[in-house]
């Protein structure tokens, strides 16, 4: 699929403007009137604001806004880290409001994987070991193939053996990623993976992620503020206020950087 027919996939499912969903095999993550409201009485937040969108399985997405507009509450919601307080949201086929707290953390396990800024590698594992703690949390074996694949995917072959202490930020960003893509999920959320990073890393970060989406056909839902790493995704949602207020299709830097002017202003 090109970078511009998923775009059109995305915005094309953004479910305010159409009555019907697409199939659950076309879309990875799908979220229908998703409200959520921190605090109480005069402390009341709205971070998400009657929010519906669709984002097409296999395609990058990049969610910018400014700072409080509740990207980072999408992302949570989203990955099912955080419940809605109304709405409903599905990864895939599973409609996330109606599993228990085990259920959701086992299908996080199995069709999720996560990548943050600050890596959240264990300092006493191997890179090896943190990239498969994954599957032993879940109580699974890894294919010695797939991991020795993944490992190679990332460039980390040589350093497998190496505690994250021993490693550079890039290559501990790389570890993150390698965990990420070991369980073979549906959806990798990616909370500002790039942002602690100097810019050759970052480029290549990127571009792992992007192998992701092209090279294995899964999604990435990537949370960035900078409009040149956002110019990777396929598709940009700008949230505003905790709402969707645009998508654009096929983006560049000025024209990203162009939009959250506005948002910003």
């Amino acid at each position: 699929m090109s970078a511009q027919r998923k775009g059109e996939a995305v915005t094309a499912i953004r479910l305010e403007e159409r009555a019907e969903y697409a199939p659950a095999h076309l879309e990875s993550i799908r979220m229908q009137s998703v409200t959520k409201v921190y605090g109480r009485g005069d402390g009341t937040v709205t971070a998400l604001d009657n929010v519906s969108i669709g984002l097409a399985s296999g395609s990058f997405a990049a969610i910018m806004g400014p700072s409080g507009s509740g990207k980072s509450t999408f992302l949570q919601c989203a990955a099912g880290l955080d419940r809605p307080t109304s709405g409903s949201i599905f990864l895939g086929e599973h409609d996330l409001s109606g599993l228990s707290e085990d259920a959701l953390s086992r299908l996080r396990r199995e069709t999720v994987g996560f990548v943050f800024q600050s890596f959240n590698l264990v300092p006493s594992l191997t890179a090896v070991q943190n990239i498969t703690l994954p599957l032993r949390l879940a109580k699974r074996t890894a294919e010695k193939a797939w991991l020795a694949e993944v490992i190679d995917r990332v460039g980390l072959t040589k350093r497998a053996k190496h505690k994250p202490g021993e490693l550079s930020g890039g290559q501990q960003q790389r570890v993150a990623i390698a965990r990420a893509l070991v369980t073979r999920p549906r959806v990798i959320f990616a909370d500002e993976p790039t942002g602690a990073l100097d810019t050759r890393t970052s480029k290549d970060i990127l571009r792992l992620l992007r192998e992701a989406v092209d090279g294995l056909e899964q999604t990435v839902a990537m949370v960035r503020h900078d409009p040149i790493p956002a110019a990777s995704a396929d598709t940009v949602v700008f949230l505003a206020d905790g709402q969707v207020v645009d998508t654009m299709s096929s983006p560049s830097p000025e024209r990203v950087a162009e939009r959250m002017t506005h948002l910003e202003g």
